[in-house]
């Protein structure tokens, strides 16, 4: 069979809604099948969720959600796609790390080893735990990176990544820990994905992500996570594929002629979009699909960096602020039951340490977010604020301007985040099964040439380009006969077998 797909009668072959990370990856993707793609943006310039904007004060540039790339070196589109070879990352030292109270932080280096020693009475729990997940890095990437219908590749690394995630995921969560630090460490990375605590998924995301920071680390692009998107745009219009901004889709009869049309958007956007044309079974499946808790961001310009109490931090990439293990449950638990915890977990990261692009000479950039229940209008930044000067006492004094959004403003930025839901749906362990909804390929709809390429299809939330690649993917067999997977390459070659 040629590996050029065969093209319609139609001006367009392919048309992508949205141009964050996922609808990206699906135009990039087709456009190297030599497809004709245009890709829409209701946006004035792409991005979504990896863009980049100065939101305080001129020459602070902050990235507008994304921030950290734990998936840039381990997702298997950016791997294909050569994302180390066409952006320039700086991986700090530390990973991330977690402050305690009374001086005391848990540290994750990059190095397993040298994060071992410092964890005392824990050293051997946290091997035992994370050293063969750290061996198998991409083996867990492209596991937890997959579809979950189906058998997986790699059994033993499934199984031996499942086992922690059953402990990790349940009230025994403690019971191989003696401190406090190693399991606050853990429950940090466990509650980005804005689940109840412990809990499965949550716990499976946690032991994923870990096991990124001690393999290849968690990334930094310089100049911010826009240049991921500026190295996917350039790979497109290489191509012969168009970015068309300022150009908000509200129908599928709006969209020109074209052989396949896919979504990055939620379930919720596509029944609206789709309206008549989507069969009232399938709309009544996608109805069922279930939203998170939401977001609210506070960005900070600094005059100087955060002056945390423990050393370490300040060479952080990542600080999980939140206090003990308990606290941060207790704090993500209150969340889920629809309040808002007065001593608030924050997600902190602080790139200006490592990319001297984001700020004036000498200044600083800070980027947070913090829990609160869907659809809050509540602004947190003085919650914020007061958590993290709780570990770095005088950081109030350093703050030179900020920008806050509620849940509600975060969605009326990206319509892909509803009620402030940066995950476009729920990760709870149903909706990783059934993302947007329980098939083999959950990218296809059952309306002719549509196919959902955001977060909200398998395999989920993250910047890693992966459900618009699948959807892209998908695409390329059912409505244009080929299973020949684009060479996605800087070095552009023949391309390789999908079923490979």
């Amino acid at each position: 069979m040629s590996t050029r797909p065969r093209r319609g009668g139609t001006e367009l072959d392919a048309v992508v809604v949205g141009s964050g990370p996922n609808g990206l990856a699906a135009a990039v993707t087709l456009a190297r099948a030599g497809l004709r793609v245009r890709a829409f943006e209701r946006a004035d310039r792409p991005g979504g969720g990896a863009a980049t904007r100065e939101l305080t004060l001129p020459g602070f540039q902050h990235d507008v959600c994304s921030a950290v790339h734990p998936m840039a070196f381990e997702s298997r589109f950016f791997r294909e796609f050569g994302l180390r070879e066409r952006v320039e990352f700086v991986t700090p030292e530390v990973s991330f790390a977690h402050p305690l109270d009374e001086r005391h932080a848990g540290v994750a280096y990059r190095d397993l080893g040298r994060t071992i020693e410092a964890l005392g009475p824990d050293a051997l729990a946290y091997a035992q735990l994370l050293e063969p997940l750290v061996r198998r890095s991409t083996a867990v990437a492209d596991f937890t990176g997959s579809p979950l219908v189906r058998v997986p590749d790699d059994i033993p690394t499934a199984l031996a990544f499942g086992l922690r995630a059953l402990e990790q995921g349940s009230p025994a969560w403690n019971a191989r820990f003696r401190e406090d630090a190693a399991p606050a460490m853990l429950t940090g990375v466990a509650a980005h994905t804005i689940l109840s605590q412990p809990s499965i998924a949550a716990a499976g995301a946690g032991l994923a992500l870990a096991a990124y920071a001690h393999a290849r680390g968690w990334p930094i692009p310089i100049g911010g996570s826009q240049a991921i998107i500026d190295a996917m745009i350039d790979d497109l219009r290489d191509h012969g594929g168009e970015v068309v901004v300022d150009h908000e889709v509200t129908s599928l009869a709006a969209l020109p002629d074209a052989t396949v049309t896919l979504l990055d958007v939620t379930p919720k956007a596509l029944v609206r979009i789709a309206g008549d044309a989507m069969p009232s079974r399938y709309r009544r499946r996608l109805q069922r699909f279930r939203y998170g808790d939401g977001v609210a961001k506070v960005d900070f310009a600094l005059s100087e960096p955060v002056p945390w109490t423990h050393p370490e931090l300040r060479r952080a990439g990542t600080v999980h602020v939140g206090g003990t293990r308990a606290e941060v449950a207790d704090a993500e638990n209150q969340v889920n039951r629809g309040r808002l915890p007065e001593r608030p977990y924050v997600l902190v990261s602080q790139p200006s340490l490592f990319d001297a692009t984001r700020a004036p000479a000498g200044r600083h950039t800070l980027w947070t977010y913090t829990h609160v229940p869907a659809g809050s209008a509540v602004d947190r930044r003085e919650a914020v604020t007061r958590q993290i000067e709780r570990f770095a006492p005088g950081f109030r004094d350093t703050i030179l301007a900020t920008s806050s959004r509620t849940a509600r403003e975060v969605e009326r930025h990206n319509p892909n985040y509803p009620g402030g839901d940066i995950a476009a749906g729920a990760p709870s362990l149903w909706q990783l099964f059934s993302r947007p909804v329980l098939s083999p390929d959950p990218w296809r709809t059952p309306i002719p040439g549509v196919y959902l390429a955001g977060a909200s299809a398998a395999p989920g939330p993250g910047v890693t380009g992966l459900p618009g690649w699948f959807a892209a993917l998908s695409a390329l067999r059912h409505e244009f006969g080929t299973r020949t997977r684009p060479d996605l390459s800087p070095r552009h070659t023949a391309g390789t077998s999908v079923s490979d």
